[in-house]
């Protein structure tokens, strides 16, 4: 390779020379860049979504292609976020598609040592009589001056910001007619 050809291989030559002087285009391509394509292209469908990780609600398109996420980008028509993700969001293929992602319901019994796998409908039943008994076991029905109070203390619910409203409405919900007097988010304290 001769000097002048070296030479014009250089994305500053190339930007004083020819017609991209601000160095935004051609210039300041290699050949390697010229020829690659963005992920998105081969996308069969985008799915609108929201970033799962904090209370802000950034909006995100959701590349698929043959049912699966190739691709999660921030959604420009959002008012919140105008298209930009934190590191987090950006990094929220992973949460889909990452290959530590635990797929299966673990347990560890109490002092245990070494987790084991359940089946969801053992997990849920398992759930349901802890929340039952902790429920049972605090309930107050009334004060000492014979007040009705109808309430338990043996159950709380700390949710997380990444449920949406809806979802915090039903958990509000369920917990107040439980009895449980502590229901807090994550997005609030």
């Amino acid at each position: 390779m001769g000097v002048k050809q070296w030479i014009g291989q250089w994305p500053v030559y190339r930007q004083l020379t020819g017609t991209d002087p601000l160095g935004r285009g051609s210039a300041a391509q290699s050949a390697r860049s010229a020829g690659l394509e963005p992920r998105t292209r081969g996308a069969d469908r985008v799915v609108d979504s929201v970033c799962p990780y904090c209370a802000v609600g950034c909006a995100q398109r959701v590349y698929v292609k043959d049912e699966q996420v190739v691709q999660i980008e921030g959604n420009p028509d959002s008012p919140i976020s105008r298209g930009r993700l934190c590191p987090k969001g950006s990094a929220s293929k992973q949460l889909v598609t990452g290959k530590q992602r635990v797929r299966t319901v673990r347990y560890r019994a109490p002092y245990g040592t070494q987790w084991q796998d359940l089946d969801l409908d053992t997990a849920v039943d398992m759930v349901v009589d802890r929340v039952l008994d902790a429920r049972r076991k605090g309930w107050q029905d009334a004060d000492e001056a014979g007040n009705p109070l109808r309430r338990t203390m043996g159950i709380a619910s700390l949710g997380g910001a990444t449920l949406d409203n809806e979802e915090n409405y039903l958990i509000k919900k369920l917990f107040t007619a439980l009895g449980a007097l502590q229901v807090e988010n994550q997005a609030r304290i």
